[in-house]
């Protein structure tokens, strides 16, 4: 059995824990940002245009089949980003406004929407498009509404 032996003059007395009381250290208010102010006004406007680039060569490629890449299907691909650009930034303006029901239901639409609009393009029924997209609009609302109900008020402001 090997243990430390125990150091000259016993177990050195440490001082008190302070006393914190909830809510009340400065640290607690906000979490750091690793970004600065700039990267996030950038980051706001680059990510629904990354978003929608990827979206729109989707569809393009759903469209097409595997078939030869034709002028319609590049229009078709392009106007979709577009179109998902505009509303993804306008959503992310506009929806934090809104009080929590109404901000989860117009994400939800939106993803709804974009899920069917690109399920419908790969051949599928659209009974079976709108079926499929009634589902994850579901998914998403529930995860929407989970979220904003559980880090807003019900006026949707942040709770800090």
């Amino acid at each position: 059995m090997a243990h430390a032996a125990p150091a000259p003059g016993g177990i050195p007395r440490r001082a008190p824990a302070p006393e914190v009381q909830a809510g009340t250290s400065p640290d607690r208010r906000r979490t750091p940002d690793v970004l600065g102010a700039r990267t996030h006004r950038i980051a706001r406007i680059a990510v629904p245009v990354v978003l929608a680039l990827v979206y729109g060569y989707w569809v393009a490629a759903d469209n097409r089949a595997g078939g030869p890449i034709t002028g319609w299907n590049l229009l078709l691909g392009f106007v979709s980003a577009l179109v998902f650009a505009v509303v993804c930034i306008a959503l992310l303006a506009l929806a934090p406004r809104m009080i929590r029901e109404v901000h989860a239901l117009l994400w939800t639409a939106f993803v709804g929407i974009a899920f069917g609009f690109l399920y419908s393009q790969s051949g599928h029924s659209i009974l079976r498009s709108i079926l499929m997209s009634a589902l994850i609009a579901g998914a998403t609302f529930v995860v929407f509404f989970y979220r904003y109900y559980t880090r807003e008020d019900a006026f949707g402001r942040r709770i800090r």
